[in-house]
Parts: structure tokens; C-alpha cells; sequence
């Protein structure tokens, strides 16, 4: 893997990805995953602040422990992800109280997890991985997520369900009003929300567009 986009962290990035993937196949949460994140995670940092080399191990480990969408395990996905990071930056000599730092960042960026972030590190991870669930490429990754699930794409039959519940996990569309446009609503900085009215709208764009060809 090109660790240059890690600069000037390459030798911690190198030392880190080999912990990052836990061998899974996930393409929504793969290298390039990994990379969006970190440029959200950049251009956040750029206004925001915060200490990087945090951000560079939180971002890279922030998914090292593989649970699928549709698992009884999928709420607690970042806890078991930050106590392996734990143990990884443990390993690489770092002090507790930045593998903790670096632990509940990883632990409160996910929406599922429903912990609050208290530290900058942490708002600016959860908005970084937030925004890539957004916009152009979160259409593709729910779609991409749906199709691993053998989810259908909409529910020809009532596709903005006015007479069912939301079921994201039988019509990938659904995702959207249960997850994808609650996002945009939960951003932590200033720049995170930014980024994020503009890649909703693209979102929105396309759920309605979506709607009318079908």
C-alpha cells in the first residue's frame, strides 16, 4: 500500500495498515476507505486543528475489526476497533494516555456506536468518516453495501414506503431516510458541517432523481 499520502507520517502509516483491514474483502471499507477519510480527516484538520499524529492512527485504524452491516456485533464494531488499536499502538511504544486519545476516537466515530465525541481528535474522525458516507460516494457505497447484503434496490410496490416501515435491510433506498440524510444533521466542526450541505444536496439530488425514473 502508497503510504506517501500519509506524509509526513509514512513510517507510522507503514507500521499501522498492516492492522487496518483484518483481511476483509468490504470494498465500501477498503484502502481507498481509508484514504477519503484521511483527506476529509486533512482538510478538517487544516481549520480545525488537533494533534495529526492522532488523527493518521485513528483514521488508519478506525475499521481494523471487520463486523458486516447486518450483524447482531454491528453497535459495538468501533469498541472491539479501538481495543485492537489499543494493543497495536501499545506494541509500538506509545503512551497511555495517547493510545487512549487515540482509543475513543476510534471508538465514537461510528453513527451505530451512539457515543459522543469529547475531544477534537475525535469530532474531527467522526466527521471525516461521516462525510464519506455522503454525497456521491456514500450513494455508491449504500448500493455497493446492498448488493453484499442481497439487499433489492426499492420496494416496487410502495418505493418512499407512505404505507410501510423503512426497511434498509430488504430496499437500499430505505437507507436513506434511516441513516444517509440524518448525517448531515451531527457534524461536530464547523468545516465537517460545511463539506457536508454540499454533499447532501448531491445526496438529495439523487434520491429524488432516483424516485423519478422509477
Amino acid at each position: 500500500m502508497n503510504t506517501a499520502a500519509f506524509a509526513p507520517f509514512q513510517t507510522l502509516a507503514e507500521n499501522l495498515l498492516p492492522h487496518a483491514l483484518d483481511g476483509a474483502s468490504d470494498g465500501s471499507h477498503d484502502f481507498s476507505h481509508l484514504l477519503r477519510v484521511w483527506k476529509n480527516t486533512q482538510a478538517i484538520h487544516a481549520l480545525e486543528a488537533g494533534d495529526q499524529e492522532i488523527l493518521v492512527a485513528a483514521t488508519i485504524l478506525h475499521d481494523c475489526v471487520a463486523v458486516e452491516k447486518n450483524s447482531p456485533l454491528r453497535a459495538q464494531a468501533s469498541r472491539l476497533a479501538a481495543e485492537r488499536a489499543s494493543s497495536v499502538l501499545i506494541d509500538l511504544g506509545w503512551s497511555s494516555q495517547r493510545v487512549a486519545a487515540t482509543a475513543h476516537a476510534i471508538e465514537a466515530h461510528s453513527f451505530s456506536a451512539g457515543i459522543k465525541p469529547t475531544t477534537l481528535e475525535a469530532k474531527i474522525l467522526q466527521d471525516a468518516d461521516g462525510l464519506d458516507a455522503i454525497g456521491m460516494v456514500g450513494v455508491a457505497r449504500c448500493f455497493y453495501i446492498a448488493g453484499r447484503m442481497g439487499s433489492g434496490l426499492y420496494d416496487p410496490a410502495d418505493p418512499e414506503a407512505l404505507n410501510r416501515a423503512f426497511d434498509d435491510k430488504r430496499f437500499a433506498i430505505d437507507h436513506f431516510q434511516t441513516k444517509l440524510f440524518k448525517l448531515a444533521a451531527g457534524f461536530n466542526t464547523e468545516t465537517g458541517e460545511k463539506i457536508a450541505r454540499a454533499r447532501q444536496q448531491r445526496l438529495r439530488r439523487f434520491f429524488d432523481e432516483f424516485l423519478d425514473e422509477i
